[in-house]
């Protein structure tokens, strides 16, 4: 007979209990740590812009505690100043960043390759390259002539030579790769592929992408601050860096060929603004694109003796509406701006450089513009007053009727009272002498007094 509630049958209802309690504390229990990754990409020319972005990608991920940052790399190289600034913070970093030069086809040229060398990392996509980095002010047209002696270097070349090799050297040796390598791609501009890279131990990793990337990295050790640090990478959560609205418009008027047209919107919203003054919009719009490019010639390389060439070549383009001669001072001021430009822009840093037909093809139609621009406001300021008094003064009017003394006139579509000193037959042509309030005093158009516009 059974009975309720026995204590036996409580005991054998203990193992059911313990094995739900498991059951419930296991599905609870968190999943493994997710890791953060933060991805920064560096397209094109490294210039101040994407030193303040790339930096700026730094600073976030400490802020987050990331596992690792990973830079996207494809660069023809770039000015020393910021790829330097981008070093120190790599080296200063305490979150591990991976250069990855990507996608295939990619470079990591010149300044690259410092910042290549600077990671506790380097990786690349098959059929990228890096290298060729010389200093640029050192790389002259070519070995000397059949007989002749190698001239000797400058003292400031030689400077100039010897920091750059101290300096990729020891970004080598920091993280135990090969500097005799890094020292030739200085002075002989030597340049690897992905697996040359490899096996020279110039590089640590080969990988197709980024998963393969992260799927290699997992319980990878690197060097930070002294202290090893194994990455975990096998659960991560990508964090793609967006440079802020700044930083975006910096790389925008960075470009040269953006630098020149907002410097010719600049001139010619002034130009049109001294010359027809309340127009307001233009003179504007000028002022801010001239200060955007003020701005961005202040960090970019430029040769000022180019842009005194274009501010001649404006010059003389002008003198040609004003002075007609035929096209001569036309066709010079042309000739000068374009000069003036590749000249402006022709400092030899890879991504700074700016396309000869651009250049041309932007010289033409903007001298024709200016030509025709110039031309058109004086032809409205010898045309005279359009509008208020001054251009009632002068002016011809019909008779609407027949008076001896005063009567009707029709001026500017609209009828008017009007005087005369002698008789006026309909459909007579009058010439306004005077406005006198409302009414005009007029006289024959024949008449020898007759005045003319201003």
């Amino acid at each position: 007979m059974e009975v309720r509630g026995h204590p036996c049958r409580r005991i054998f209802r203990l193992p059911a209990w313990l094995s739900a309690l498991l059951v419930l504390s296991w599905s609870a229990s968190p999943a493994a740590a997710e890791s953060i990754i933060v991805e920064i990409e560096i397209d094109g020319a490294i210039g101040v812009a994407t030193s303040d972005y790339l930096i700026s990608g730094i600073d976030h991920a400490e802020e987050i505690g990331a596992e690792l940052v990973i830079i996207n790399m494809d660069t023809p190289g770039g000015l020393m100043k910021p790829m330097r600034e981008i070093v120190q913070r790599i080296l200063a970093s305490t979150v591990p960043v991976a250069v990855y030069v990507t996608p295939a086809g990619a470079r990591a040229d010149s300044a690259g390759t410092y910042i290549l060398l600077a990671s506790h990392i380097a990786a690349m996509t098959p059929t990228t390259h890096l290298g060729a980095a010389t200093p640029l002010p050192l790389i002259d047209s070519g070995p000397p002539a059949e007989g002749e002696d190698e001239p000797a270097a400058p003292a400031s070349d030689r400077k100039v030579m010897n920091d750059a090799i101290s300096y990729i050297r020891s970004l080598a040796e920091r993280h135990g790769r090969n500097a005799d390598w890094a020292e030739s791609a200085v002075t002989e501009a030597a340049t690897l592929t992905a697996a040359e890279a490899l096996e020279q131990n110039v590089i640590e990793f080969v990988a197709s992408d980024r998963a393969a990337l992260l799927e290699a990295l997992d319980e990878y050790s690197v060097e930070i601050a002294g202290e090893s640090r194994t990455l975990s990478t096998a659960v991560t959560r990508i964090d793609v860096f967006e440079p802020n609205w700044r930083i975006r418009l910096l790389t925008v008027i960075s470009n040269p060929e953006i630098v020149l047209l907002l410097g010719l919107i600049g001139l010619y919203g002034l130009m049109y603004e001294g010359w027809n003054p309340g127009a307001i919009v233009p003179g504007v719009v000028g002022a801010i694109c001239l200060l955007l490019a003020a701005y961005a010639l202040q960090v970019i390389p430029v040769n000022y003796a180019g842009l005194a060439l274009i501010i001649i070549g404006v010059g003389l383009i002008v003198a040609e509406a004003y002075a007609p001669s035929f096209g001569a001072l036309g066709l010079g001021g042309i000739t000068a701006f374009i000069f003036g430009a590749i000249i402006m822009f022709d400092s030899g840093v890879p991504g700074f450089g700016i396309s000869y037909v651009f250049v041309t093809g932007l010289g033409v139609v903007f001298g024709v513009v200016l030509i025709w621009l110039v031309g058109y406001l004086l032809r409205l300021r010898r045309r005279g007053a359009v509008s208020g008094r001054e251009s009632i003064v002068g002016a011809t009017a019909i008779a609407v009727e027949d008076f001896a003394t005063t009567g009707k006139v029709w001026l500017e579509g609209e009828a008017w009272h009007a005087r005369s000193a002698e008789p006026v037959t309909k459909d007579e042509k009058l010439i306004v002498t005077r406005l006198d309030g409302l009414t005009l005093d007029v006289q024959r158009a024949e008449s020898p007094d007759t005045p003319t516009r201003k």
